[in-house]
């Protein structure tokens, strides 16, 4: 199990299920559109200033490194850690006894806004739902307390706002809304502003001397 430091203790907390970053699940059937719904949205997410973690749940497991490759021979040597460090980012692969919850993974997030996962459908996080009727009749998570919304392009009778797939806009309004992440926004706005006053103070000074 993932353990915390005294550092990362104060980064997020966890409270009546809800998470600080809120964690909210992309759930669906097979074939649904999860990952495309994701690939949009975080974009829409962050050109509002926010910082965006992702989880993809794999319950057949899973190989990310290539047969041959150095970390790929240290893993078959035994190790049970692996980290690949480079200038511009980091990769690890941990072995683990068990399948892990996604607020247990919040230590891997520091410094993210929002965590968004595909997949956990069954467990106790806010959810997103997309329903497509031609792939099942009808929603998975219909009596599901941790439903916030259905993205689908049908007719559905549920009590949750429902947004066609093509709204990703309003799904980003709706979550930042819904997480009261709008102090965020405002944070990350008032803080890009300053950093291009400070800038165009910069290259002001600068034709000055020339």
């Amino acid at each position: 199990m993932l353990k915390l430091n005294e550092n990362q203790k104060g980064s997020f907390k966890i409270l009546s299920g809800m998470t600080t970053p809120p964690i909210v699940s992309i759930v669906g059937n097979s074939g649904s559109g999860k990952t495309t719904l994701i690939e949009k949205l975080i974009p829409e997410i962050i050109k509002r200033g926010l910082r965006v973690g992702t989880i993809k749940h794999d319950v057949h497991g899973f190989n990310m490194d290539k047969p041959g490759k150095d970390s790929w021979r240290h893993k078959q040597a035994g190790a049970s850690i692996i980290i690949i460090s480079s200038p511009s980012k980091i990769g690890m692969v941990m072995d683990v006894d068990y399948d892990h919850k996604p607020d247990e993974l919040l230590p891997l997030f520091p410094n993210v806004d929002i965590i968004l996962t595909e997949g956990y459908k069954f467990e106790n996080n806010p959810k997103l739902e997309i329903f497509r009727p031609e792939i099942t009749k009808e929603p998975l998570c219909k009596d599901d307390e941790y439903l916030l919304a259905l993205i689908s392009d049908s007719s559905v009778n549920l009590d949750v706002p429902i947004f066609s797939t093509d709204d990703i806009n309003g799904v980003a309004e709706f979550l930042i809304s819904h997480f009261k992440l709008d102090g965020l926004v405002k944070s990350q706005n008032q803080r890009q502003s300053k950093k291009l006053q400070i800038q165009g103070a910069q290259i002001r000074r600068n034709k000055a001397y020339l």
